[in-house]
Parts: structure tokens; sequence; C-alpha cells
């Protein structure tokens, strides 16, 4: 079993954007792809389900992109993209 992990890593916008670009394409050609967070590479497959949150509190607002997927099933695709 994996162990828990959760970072949250500050990039340049140049880097966002590289691989916002990059996220948007594998999703939009239905294939599955790699990115590399902190320094872990990770491949989210193409049955990963894709959700916008949005959190308002007193002094500050906040928007997340989150892609969740259920390591339980297995994943035999052949195409991946790197992000």
């Amino acid at each position: 079993m994996a162990e828990t992990r959760d970072v949250e890593k500050i990039y340049s916008t140049d880097d966002v954007v590289a691989k916002l670009r990059r996220l948007a394409d594998a999703l939009e050609s239905g294939t599955s792809f790699r990115i590399q967070i902190a320094g872990e590479r990770i491949r989210v497959p193409v049955r990963a389900q894709f959700s916008i949150e949005h959190e308002r509190g007193d002094d500050e607002e906040e928007i997340e992109f989150q892609l969740k997927w259920s390591l339980v099933e297995d994943d035999d695709e052949d195409s991946d993209a790197v992000v």
C-alpha cells in the first residue's frame, strides 16, 4: 500500500501554464498522463474524475482543481502524456 502523502507546492506562473496546457491536452485526447509534484511522479489514469472547488473565508479565497481516482481499479492504459 502507498504511504500517505499531503503536499502543496508553489510553482512559477510559467510552470503552471505548461502543466495546465499539457493536462488539458491529455484530458481532451482521453489519455492518461504523468505529472511531477514536489519531486514525485504520479500517473493519473483516464478514469480520474475532475472537479473544481471554491472556498471563501474572512480574509482569503481559494480555488482548487482536483483529480481523484481509486487505487483499487486495475488500469491497463498504454498511452501517457507527461505533464
